[in-house]
């Protein structure tokens, strides 16, 4: 939905300053005031469980906790066999006198399927890392030589993973932008997640304007934990995603600046590598990059 969209909804349900308010905080919004004439309404977002055993629907703009997500129910979450990182839609309804939380009351799909075939879906554990069998055609426009060249030096199979290595400045995040925008033209039944780590914020904006995917960010102003926090999620996400049955391309933008939030976070070992590279900070990236199936 476009800004003028948007406004022009806040307009009918008179909400003040609404020009003020970001894109994010404005739907929720116009999702309060609809709540408030109808009584339920739609919600949606990326589900997170607590130790605890009930869990919150987070945002798809960056994951993160926000006082606008969604509870979910211990119930709920066994009734339907859910894990971290499933899509959940269905009606919800806003915060009662000592609530804090929209609630969901009913689920009405997961992973954009009806919420039955939870129970039904294979683990990720349970999946078998094979070779790939079918290609993608990243190839768009004649213009556009660096597809084509990948197509025909190095093509890119399904459940196949990729590294892209090059120095500074040499154009590794435009080819990303032609890579998500090839699958996005010649496979449009595919998810495309694009998750951009300890990036500018203004890259993130450029991308999230020229790629036509879901892009997750963790830009470099955010603390490590919080960007690692979205890594693990977004990579939770494209998992349930693929258990579904789901084609789905995970763009990483990137893995070096991964590892090096990793090495800020992990507890040392006591061992060093060159670079000041803590040994024990390359598992979850290597876990991360190893994740095709």
């Amino acid at each position: 939905m476009t800004i003028k969209q948007l406004y022009s909804l806040a307009r009918e349900y008179d909400i003040p300053r609404y020009t003020t308010l970001r894109k994010r905080d404005l739907i929720f919004a116009i999702l309060e005031a609809q709540a408030k004439s109808h009584g339920l309404f739609f919600g949606e977002g990326v589900l997170e469980i607590l130790p605890d055993g009930y869990g919150f629907l987070r945002s798809g703009e960056n994951l993160l906790p926000s006082s606008n997500d969604i509870y979910l129910s211990q119930s709920q979450i066994k009734k339907f066999n859910l894990n971290t990182g499933d899509i959940i839609s269905g009606a919800i309804r806003p915060p009662k006198d000592n609530e804090r939380f929209f609630a969901m009351i009913k689920i009405e799909a997961v992973n954009y399927r009806p919420p039955e075939a939870a129970n039904e879906r294979v683990n990720w554990e349970n999946l078998t890392p094979d070779y790939p069998r079918e290609r993608f055609i990243l190839e768009t426009e004649k213009d556009i030589l660096s597809t084509r060249l990948i197509d025909m030096f190095a093509p890119v199979g399904k459940g196949q993973r990729g590294i892209i290595v090059a120095p500074p400045k040499a154009g590794k995040t435009t080819l990303l932008k032609e890579i998500a925008n090839g699958v996005a033209l010649n496979h449009p039944e595919t998810y495309r997640i694009i998750s951009l780590i300890d990036e500018r914020p203004e890259e993130v904006t450029d991308i999230k304007e020229s790629v036509n995917a879901k892009v997750i960010a963790a830009p470099f102003d955010m603390p490590a934990d919080k960007q690692i926090k979205i890594a693990e999620l977004t990579l939770e996400m494209a998992k349930r995603l693929v258990e579904y049955g789901y084609d789905v391309v995970l763009l990483l933008d990137s893995l070096t600046r991964l590892a090096r939030v990793y090495n800020i976070q992990v507890p040392p070992s006591g061992k060093l590598l060159s670079g000041g590279v803590d040994p024990a900070a390359l598992y979850k990236p290597k876990h991360f990059f190893g994740a095709a199936r």
